[in-house]
């Protein structure tokens, strides 16, 4: 009787332990094809860094530094709206279907040739009790994935984690168009793109030098509050000036952006470069360091006229900049620079308000 009862119990165990390791098993293969396509991440604010390489060899390292601005490559800040719109992307992105079998070899070799890839790193503990008690942070690297091409509605980018055999078509529900374009690892395509951003207090002086007409260009001295000082290039100080002019002037560099970088374009580069500047502006903060813009017309097209269809010399939308201690060669729009493209006569004439 008790040989009875020891094998029945022995069997018992014996069936659930087997029932056990097909649960586990289960478990472990759902797992693994949930990880195949979990894209997503559903809390960006752990995210410490993101990788984007490309096949041109192209690099991007954005990191999030400890004040919670994003760095890239170790060397310029990222531009807000592009790091929110990633952020955005990287919360949202969502699985619309698995490619199907017929051309998944055909979509892996897209892949294989034409990708970015995508490392993520998140802060993660080693003890976590559910998600009350945590411990130990460190940074791991969580997913790595490469992006492809949009499909060919326009509606869909093929996405590929790293180890998988199967490829996905990735969407952002309610956003028409792909994402991929938000995966670039060109520097240019991320970096901050202001060139002055001061608000008034933290300017000390501005200096204006038109190059074909000097009379025109002048110094403009913050010496405290609404105490100001405005004087010619060669240093003749003027007694009368429209102070509120002065204000709204100061105010105009609390937002002055390029259009686009042209570093690449060297021949371009130093054709212009080697001309004498048209304008210089040179703005010193209250810590004493220079910031400095220097400009020059763009040619206009041969065919291009004004509203009187007079022949145009110049571009009136654009510029080329020397920027960020000249190191930056940059496209500038005419609309973003003339407000503070004044000349001596503007401060010096008054307008009745």
């Amino acid at each position: 009787m008790k040989n009875k009862r020891n094998s029945r119990a022995l069997i018992i165990t014996a069936i659930l332990a087997i029932i056990a390791v097909l649960l586990i098993i289960n478990r472990s293969n759902s797992s693994l094809r949930s990880k195949d396509k979990n894209f997503a991440v559903s809390d960006t604010s752990n995210i410490t860094r993101i990788f984007l390489a490309d096949k041109n060899n192209n690099t991007c390292n954005l990191h999030r530094e400890e004040n919670g601005l994003w760095t890239l490559n170790g060397k310029y800040p990222v531009m807000k709206e592009t790091k929110d719109g990633m952020l955005k992307t990287l919360l949202n992105i969502t699985v619309k279907t698995p490619v199907a079998k017929a051309a998944r070899n055909t979509v892996i070799k897209l892949l294989s040739a034409k990708s970015v890839k995508v490392e993520i790193y998140q802060t993660v503990y080693r003890i976590n009790l559910f998600d009350k008690i945590k411990l130990f942070p460190h940074e791991k690297l969580t997913r790595t994935y490469y992006v492809g091409d949009a499909t060919m509605d326009n509606r869909g980018t093929y996405m590929l984690m790293e180890g998988s055999e199967e490829p996905y078509v990735v969407y952002i529900p309610s956003f028409r168009g792909f994402v991929s374009a938000r995966y670039s690892a060109m520097e240019s395509d991320w970096r901050d793109r202001n060139i002055f951003s001061f608000i008034l207090p933290d300017i000390s002086s501005v200096e204006v030098q038109y190059a074909e007409n000097p009379a025109l260009s002048f110094q403009l001295q913050n010496k405290s509050g609404r105490n100001f000082e405005l004087s010619t290039i060669t240093g003749a100080v003027l007694p009368d000036f429209d102070t509120l002019k002065v204000i709204e002037y100061l105010g105009s560099f609390r937002n002055i952006s390029l259009e686009s970088f042209l570093n690449e374009n060297k021949t371009l580069k130093d054709s212009i470069t080697s001309l004498r500047p048209d304008v210089i502006i040179v703005v010193s903060d209250i810590h004493g360091k220079k910031h400095s813009a220097k400009l020059w017309h763009k040619k206009a097209p041969a065919d291009a006229t004004d509203l009187y269809e007079k022949p145009l010399d110049y571009d009136p939308d654009r510029m080329f900049a020397l920027v960020n201690d000249d190191k930056d060669f940059v496209l500038v729009q005419s609309y973003t620079f003339d407000r503070i493209l004044k000349k001596l006569e503007w401060f010096t004439t008054k307008e009745e308000r």
